[in-house]
């Protein structure tokens, strides 16, 4: 299930005007109610303890025989809930929010008179500023979902009838740590028979984006295969990369792939729960606080290895290690980057990817 990363609430109540402007400052995201057993089971121990329900919340009610398959949930049992509290946001996960610019006229309020004001041409505009955009100006960002043909054409906004609502959806991807603010701008024209005037009012949102994961890594030396293996070939050399992950968020994670993107000239080998059981294997699953350690398999390919595999011309193979061995006595190899993805308790997808990985080449 794919849910919202979080919803802001946007009324707009400008003074004696028909649209709402203010832009709530209330930023949560959904979560489950945890259970809690109401009966804990005492048996004598030498007896044999009855099977348990999924969750002790849910026992049958007085009138019900014990053997109902779908008894009525106890009034704890999970229900989904937005906190009055901000959540976290965290770097890999993508912040989405909704803003909701409301049309609070009512037909009553001008009636049938020359004068009923006519709310035209309203437009939500959003921007994120991130901490390494510095004192260069905000991003600017796209707001879906399109609007139709006719509001969308030319710019022009969209008309809002007494009651009505205009929503956009804002969708960024967190990729820096620190202070983020989201600034958002509703203008509108205000219009009536007789006379028009186009009001604009501005809000910001500021909030910290978190480390969702701290990834520690570690590269060693593999043995070269022996020369009677190779026969005329140079030895080729490997390396392991291990990397620790750990959960630093406040919430439970499940790992769906850590992969190696290898530098050209580079091939890895996969030592990890993908490469036991494929796809049925058992993703494992990070409380906060948790850490899992992966392991690669990283070699250098010959030109003729690489060609073999496809994707890559005779001209532009290249020798990674006569490279680095080229570059000095404190040359490095670098492997490429680990990208890792993750998706959370409400299925919201997450990914980041750590810098470029290397080690010294030893002689």
């Amino acid at each position: 299930m794919n849910a919202p990363s979080f919803l802001i609430e946007q009324h707009v109540l400008p003074n004696n005007s028909s649209t709402s402007r203010e832009l709530g400052y209330y930023l949560s995201c959904p979560s489950l109610v945890s259970q809690y057993p109401v009966e804990p089971p005492f048996q004598p121990p030498n007896t044999h303890p009855a099977p348990l329900p999924a969750s002790l919340a849910y026992r049958p009610g007085a009138s019900s025989p014990p053997t109902t398959s779908n008894p009525s949930p106890f009034l704890l049992s999970p229900v989904l809930n937005l906190p009055v509290s901000f959540g976290s946001a965290y770097v890999g996960e993508t912040f989405r929010c909704t803003l909701c610019a409301n049309n609070d006229l009512t037909h009553d309020d001008g009636g049938d008179t020359p004068a009923v004001k006519k709310i035209r041409d309203v437009r939500i505009e959003a921007e994120m500023k991130t901490p390494g955009l510095g004192h260069q100006a905000a991003q600017q960002l796209e707001l879906g979902p399109p609007l139709p043909a006719d509001e969308g054409a030319s710019g022009a906004g969209a008309d809002l009838a007494p009651g009505a609502t205009l929503q956009r959806v804002v969708s960024f991807d967190l990729k820096e740590e620190g202070n983020h603010v989201l600034a958002v701008t509703v203008s509108y024209s205000e219009s009536t028979e007789t006379s028009g005037r186009t009001r604009t009012f501005r809000k910001l949102y500021q909030f910290i984006c978190k480390p969702s994961l701290i990834v520690r890594t570690k590269v060693g030396v593999l043995p070269c295969p022996s020369a009677s293996k190779q026969g005329r070939r140079p030895p080729r050399r490997r390396w392991v990369l291990e990397a620790q992950l750990e959960n630093c968020s406040d919430d439970t994670m499940q790992l769906e792939r850590v992969v190696v993107e290898p530098a050209p000239g580079l091939a890895y080998r996969d030592c990890n729960w993908t490469a036991a059981d494929g796809p049925t294997a058992v993703k494992p699953v990070l409380r906060p606080g948790e850490v899992e350690q992966v392991c690669f398999v990283v070699e250098a390919l010959s030109r003729a290895a690489q060609v073999a595999r496809g994707g890559v011309e005779a001209d532009e193979a290249v020798d990674v290690v006569a490279e680095a061995e080229a570059g000095g006595p404190d040359a490095r190899i670098v492997f490429g980057v680990l990208g890792i993805g993750w998706r959370g308790e409400m299925g919201s997808r997450g990914f980041l990817s750590t810098g470029k990985l290397g080690t010294r080449l030893v002689r």
